[in-house]
């Protein structure tokens, strides 16, 4: 008679039959996840290596004559004079009438030199001190300036050039030092200069700079460009002008000590600065001219004459401008990043980002841009630059660093430098700025192309990744995505980088938590559902979406006609895919020489989003009774073999497994088991141990069905399943001992056990695996516990070797401290007692209590006495 608890083990559910009725244990779950439901992997999709660097690459979807060129030419004259001074934001007026030529009794002055005749009114000649006065009514009469200090003169206000305004004793310029017109004079007896009046201030200009030194071009020159030019009148219309620049107003201290920095630098820019530019001008050799481009960088910075502030900005451009003709990278690169660190804007800016992205393009060069440090100088760019200015220079700024970032020699610097913040902020006022606009910016699509392919760089290194979730990226990366919908080659860039990134738990989890971006990658599919390059990524995507998250695979089911999505895409690559194998001609290739089709590469993954999109309870019953769905599963295993495409084949019997795990009403797969079983046992029959193990599974769930029972005895696959009882790979011989545990509910097929040594197989894995799969060690148990059912005599039922190994193995592993003393972490041991105790425990003891009731054990026999 059996005991209480013998006839509720009597009753044990089929292998994988879920149970609904009750609560489940965490171990339950995990059991159940292993046996039934799996998710599944693959590769990531491959992209290859352009051999060519260019702006857009051959698989752009841009037409030639729609995208900025990659190839150009580049000279001296393609720079712009105009931009070496720094661009006022003033409106001057026009004069009012035309200036005289200054008379001059020296011939060799320049004659160009005017001044403008006084104002007429006279209320503004009372508003201007009595010496101003006279100097403007003696130039206006054509007199010299007298050689005699001028008297001192009312405070009245004096402008410089640049609208530097103090109040005080008129001042005159001379030399590049300003000094008062009461102080002037007798500077002027010992230098024969020659004296003007540009506006409301004294300009004195110099003759000659460098008189009795080796001559110099005049540009070279200190004042020569002054030297070169009319002495300009201004001319102020209003007193608002006047109050303007009485605002603006500094101290006559502050520009005394202004001055002294002024004298400073004219002895600084002789001394330094000329020289090197003399040497520039000899134009020797390469090697002389680097080193001085290098001598000069130093000079300038130590001068703190770096920036557009500097007057004498143009006489370094100018010449740095003719040296781009000679055509040595090596030189341009020391050139460009010289120019940029003068700031150069407009044209010049897009020209020198020009000449460096042409030098970029040279693998070769990589070497020289690592030498030079030129990243620094295109971040810089993109940090300080205004982008909606210089969208092109930013463009060819951005190709150089793209072409840059392929090399990963300078991924860590570039990091390090906040390329990855630089690129998501450009990313972020472009998204503002269309969203503001309502439509996208023109060229911001290209720009945007090179940004993305970029960061599709840089998201190799885990401190980008880092950086990527810390600033939130993948909001703004979606966000581009949406609005750059119709732009092929931004979204082709942008699904790169999320299959990268999502193939790390991290960012995957980052961007699951990003709810609109289901409905986007649903869009993307519908628009270029043909196109194979940019569809495998986003099926990629979200199959690792799905794989481990089940708050995506809800939110995924839920946006409108996903599963229709899905399954009209699976339709349009199995045609695409059918129709190449047909212009194959049916010509079987060599394994290791077929090469995957794209059309297979999309089914791959497509696939696997739906293996595991089934393992959501509320989605899986849903797509177990959808034609479409099952029909082509079934038409894949039926045209492919695992010989010609093992993975699509694994990936579409493993997502059939997970189908078959519901026992739901209308499920097609229930309709077609017969039809599938014939189907998995060319699986069965293959050297491919993995199809092997997928197919096993499927039967696994399948023989919980009576008719599948009886097809299994039929075609004597129960055979097949004992032989990999020996296989020695526990995934293996769990899914084997599964369809033997369903077989033996079946009171009629429990005997098959004893064909092939069924029985000592099974002892014999719960001797090897049991101690470290305590899930294993629970299915045999209750397969030999459905086979004694009905049990009179454990050796009979059994064996004597088995019973009595059965009788060693049970009692040790009922042990707890015998049972659980392995080698595992904390996290591990917890869940193999867990396993231990809720799952092998109770059968276990059911089972050894059955084998002990039902033994008859030999008194051994006593020692004989001599």
């Amino acid at each position: 008679m059996l005991s209480p608890n013998d006839k509720k083990l009597e009753k044990l559910d089929p292998f994988y039959r879920p149970s609904m009725s009750k609560q489940k244990t965490s171990a339950e779950i995990i059991s159940e996840a292993r046996n039934a439901l799996r998710t599944v992997r693959t590769q990531r999709p491959f992209t290859p290596r352009e051999d060519q660097r260019k702006l857009f690459g051959p698989a752009s979807s841009r037409t030639p004559e729609n995208r900025p060129p990659s190839s150009f030419s580049l000279h001296a004259s393609s720079f712009e004079s105009s931009d070496t001074r720094p661009i006022s934001s003033a409106r001057l007026s026009p004069l009012e009438l035309r200036p005289k030529a200054l008379a001059s009794p020296a011939p060799a002055e320049d004659p160009c030199l005017s001044f403008p005749k006084p104002p007429v009114d006279a209320a503004k000649m009372r508003r201007i001190s009595s010496a101003r006065a006279r100097l403007f009514r003696a130039a206006s009469q054509g007199a010299l300036l007298p050689d005699r200090t001028l008297p001192p003169a009312e405070p009245k206000k004096t402008v410089e050039s640049k609208e530097t305004v103090v109040k005080g004793d008129p001042m005159v310029k001379i030399n590049r030092i300003y000094l008062t017109e009461s102080n002037a004079m007798g500077h002027l007896k010992s230098h024969p200069l020659q004296l003007t009046y540009d506006g409301g201030f004294s300009e004195i200009q110099e003759q000659e700079m460098f008189k009795g030194t080796t001559s110099l071009p005049s540009h070279l020159r200190s004042g020569g460009e002054q030297g070169k030019r009319c002495s300009r009148a201004s001319s102020y219309s209003s007193s608002s002008d006047v109050s303007r620049l009485e605002a603006r107003a500094v101290s006559k201290a502050n520009l005394q000590e202004k001055d002294t920095e002024i004298e400073v630098d004219e002895v600084f820019w002789n001394t330094r600065i000329v020289p090197i530019l003399h040497e520039l001008e000899k134009e020797e050799n390469i090697e002389t001219i680097c080193a001085a481009c290098t001598q000069l960088h130093h000079a300038l910075a130590e001068g703190n004459m770096l920036g557009n502030k500097f007057k004498r900005r143009s006489i370094l451009l100018k010449t740095l401008y003719k040296l781009v003709d000679i055509g040595s990278d090596l030189l341009s690169l020391k050139l460009a990043k010289l120019i940029l660190a003068l700031k150069v804007s407009r044209k010049n800016l897009l020209n020198v980002c020009k000449l460096i992205f042409k030098i970029s393009r040279s693998e070769k060069n990589d070497s020289l841009i690592e030498n030079d440090s030129i990243l620094e100088s295109l971040l810089e760019v993109l940090r300080n630059e205004d982008l909606h200015a210089n969208t092109e220079a930013f463009l060819y700024c951005m190709g150089a660093i793209k072409f840059i970032s392929g090399n990963p020699g300078f991924l860590d610097e570039m990091i390090s430098k906040g390329a990855v913040e630089i690129l998501v902020n450009l990313i972020k006022q472009i998204n503002e700025n269309t969203r503001k606009c309502g439509t996208c910016l023109p060229n911001s699509g290209h720009l945007l192309v090179q940004m993305t392919a970029t960061l599709r760089n840089l998201v190799d290194s885990p401190p980008a990744r880092s950086k990527l979730l810390s600033i939130s990226a993948l909001p703004q990366l979606c966000t581009v995505m949406g609005q750059y919908m119709a732009d092929k080659d931004v979204c082709t860039n942008i699904a790169r980088i999320f299959s990268k990134l999502t193939s790390y738990h991290d960012c995957c989890a980052a961007l699951a938590n990003c709810s609109r971006c289901y409905a986007l990658f649903l869009k993307v599919i519908n628009k270029y559902q043909k196109k194979q390059d940019l569809v495998v990524r986003i099926v990629f995507i979200l199959g690792n979406l799905t794989a481990k998250n089940h708050q995506a695979r809800e939110q995924f089911s839920k946006e409108k006609e996903s599963i229709p999505t899905l399954l009209s895409l699976f339709h349009t690559f199995y045609k695409l895919d059918l129709c190449a194998e047909e212009q194959a001609g049916g010509a079987q290739q060599p394994k290791v020489q077929r090469s995957r089709a794209p059309a297979e590469d999309v089914l791959i993954k497509l696939t696997r989003v739906l293996a595991n999109l089934a393992i959501h309870p509320g989605i899986g019953p849903a797509l177990a009774t959808n034609p479409h769905a099952v029909g082509l599963l079934l038409t894949t295993l039926e045209y492919k073999s695992i010989e010609d495409c093992e993975e699509l084949v694994i990936n579409t019997t493993a997502t059939i497994n997970n189908l078959s795990y519901y026992q739901v009403k209308n499920s097609v797969i229930q309709d077609k088991k017969l039809y599938i079983a014939e189907l998995l046992i060319k699986l069965l029959v293959s050297n491919n141990m993995d199809g092997i193990l997928e197919a096993v599974r499927v039967f696994g769930n399948l023989s919980q069905d009576h008719d599948i029972c009886d097809f299994i005895v039929q075609k004597n696959v129960h055979k097949f399943m004992i032989a990999l009882l020996d296989a020695k790979h526990q995934d293996i011989c769990f899914s084997a001992c599964g369809v033997l545990l369903n077989l033996t509910v079946d009171k009629n097929k429990r005997v098959i056990l004893k064909e092939g040594g069924g029985i000592k197989k099974l002892v014999d894995c719960l001797r090897h695996f049991g101690p470290t799969d305590w899930q294993l060690a629970c299915l045999v148990c209750k397969t030999l516990w459905n086979f004694s059912e009905n049990i009179t005599n454990a050796s009979s039922c059994f064996g004597d070797e088995d019973t009595n190994t059965l009788l060693v193995l049970l009692p040790s592993f009922l042990d707890e401290e015998l049972a659980l003393d392995g080698s595992f972490d904390q996290d591990l041991k917890n869940y193999h007692k867990l396993q231990w105790e809720t799952e092998f425990k109770p059968v276990a003891q059911q089972l050894l209590n059955r084998i002990q009731s039902h033994h008859t054990f030999l008194e051994p026999l006593p020692i004989p006495s001599f």
